[in-house]
């Protein structure tokens, strides 16, 4: 059930959270990304990695679903859609909520995240 490669994922998914969390720390609000060109650079950067999240969710919900059934409380499946949204339709992103997830839902990922990893120690 827990194997090298779901940890590996949990890993790359952690990575990613960890670096939106440091790409968000210069963004205060909504705005931030529209209001300059370094803003539109950091959501394109934020988004990325984003995608990157839903991607890893979605092939280990597809694998194992571990996370879906240790972290029930978390909406996977939106994350899952989220990653879909982007990929195939990126021009109608809106900004503002890219913002609210990585201000409301990226802390709940990374502690659920964390504490799956926690348990290969």
């Amino acid at each position: 059930m827990y194997d090298d490669v779901y940890q590996y994922s949990l890993e790359t998914i952690l990575e990613h959270i960890t670096v939106c969390n440091k790409r968000f720390t210069q963004i205060t609000q909504p705005n931030d990304f529209i209001s300059s060109e370094y803003g539109k650079i950091l959501l394109d950067a934020i988004v990325t990695r984003l995608q990157a999240i839903g991607e890893n969710i979605k092939s280990n919900s597809q694998k194992n679903n571990l996370l879906q059934k240790n972290y029930p409380d978390i909406e996977w499946n939106k994350i899952i859609r989220f990653r879909d949204f982007i990929s195939h339709h990126y021009e109608m992103l809106d900004y503002e909520i890219v913002y609210e997830i990585g201000k409301n839902y990226l802390p709940q990922l990374e502690l659920a995240i964390k504490t799956e990893l926690g348990k290969f120690k």
